[in-house]
C-alpha cells in the first residue's frame, strides 16, 4: 500500500527531471565551471609572471641598484652586455620571492632584450640617472616610449616604477620634475609617431598603440598598469662605504611580489 501511495509522487518527480528546470540547473553549473577555469586561468598567467624587469639607459646604476638589492654591498660595475638574473626575497619570512632581471641598457641590445623577457614580467623597474636627466631626457623617454606602446606589455599592464636613482648627488632632479618633463616629451613623440606605420613589435596595426588618452595631454594616470615614482640612491650618500638608500624601491617590491 505504502510503494502504491508513493507511486504518484515518484512519476512527479520524474516527469519533473526530465523538465527545464534540471536544464537550467545544468546551465548554471557550467557556467560557473567556465567561469572558474577563466579565472583560474588568469591568477595562472599572472602567478606565472614572477619576474621584475630592471630597465633603463645605460649608466643609469641599474646593475649596481640590481647588486644592492640582492646583497647589500656596494661592487663596481661594468655596462652589461648580457642579462643577469637572480632571486630576490621581498620579506623577511622568506616565502615570497620575484626574479630579478638586470637587462643590458645599450641602446643596440635593449630592445631585443626586452623582447626575450618581457612576457615574464609582473613589475618593471625603469631607472633613471636623476643627475644626467636634463641631458638625456629625450632618450630616456623614447626608450620609455617603446616600453609602453608593445602589446605585450599593455595587454598584461605590470606595474610600473619609475626610479629615479643617484638621488645622493646634489645635482640630482627630483622624482617631481623627472615626472613632469617625461610626460611631456611623452606627449610629444606620441603626437610624431602616431604617424609611423608600424609598433614595435613590427606588426602593422596601422601605427602603434594610442599612448593615454586621445584629445588629451599625456599624463601616467592614462596607462593601463599601476605607475609610481620613488627617489633612491643605489650607492648610497657614502659612496661605497655608506648604506644603499633604496628603502621606497623595496617597499615597492613588497607590495608588487
Amino acid at each position: 500500500g505504502m510503494a502504491g501511495g508513493l507511486e504518484p509522487h515518484l512519476e512527479a518527480l520524474r516527469r519533473e527531471l526530465h523538465g527545464p528546470a534540471v536544464l537550467s540547473v545544468l546551465v548554471a553549473l557550467i557556467a560557473v565551471a567556465i567561469t572558474f577555469l577563466i579565472w583560474r586561468f588568469v591568477q595562472g598567467r599572472r602567478s606565472s609572471r614572477k619576474a621584475v624587469l630592471l630597465l633603463g639607459l645605460c649608466d643609469a646604476g641599474k646593475t649596481l641598484l640590481f647588486a644592492r638589492l640582492l646583497s647589500g654591498r656596494y661592487r663596481d660595475t661594468q655596462t652589461s652586455i648580457t642579462d643577469s638574473s637572480a632571486l630576490y626575497r621581498v620579506s623577511q619570512d622568506k616565502s615570497t620571492s620575484v626574479t630579478l632581471i638586470d637587462l643590458p641598457g645599450h641602446e643596440s641590445l635593449r630592445l631585443q632584450f626586452l623582447e626575450r623577457f618581457k612576457a615574464a614580467a609582473r613589475a618593471i623597474v625603469f631607472v633613471v640617472d636623476s643627475v644626467a636627466f636634463q641631458r638625456e631626457v629625450k632618450d630616456v623617454a623614447e626608450f620609455l616610449y617603446q616600453v609602453l606602446v608593445d602589446s605585450t606589455v599593455l595587454r598584461n599592464a605590470p606595474a610600473l616604477l619609475i626610479a629615479c636613482n643617484k638621488q645622493d648627488v646634489t645635482m640630482a632632479k627630483s622624482a617631481k620634475l623627472i615626472q613632469q618633463q617625461l610626460e611631456k616629451e611623452l606627449n610629444t613623440l606620441r603626437v610624431t609617431r602616431s604617424a609611423a606605420p608600424t609598433s614595435l613589435d613590427g606588426s602593422a596595426t596601422g601605427g602603434p598603440a594610442q599612448l593615454g588618452k586621445k584629445g588629451k595631454d599625456f599624463d601616467f594616470s592614462q596607462l593601463p598598469m599601476k605607475v609610481e615614482f620613488v627617489e633612491c640612491s643605489a650607492r648610497g650618500s657614502k659612496g661605497e662605504e655608506g648604506e644603499a638608500d633604496l628603502e621606497g624601491l623595496e617597499k615597492w617590491l613588497v607590495k608588487v611580489a
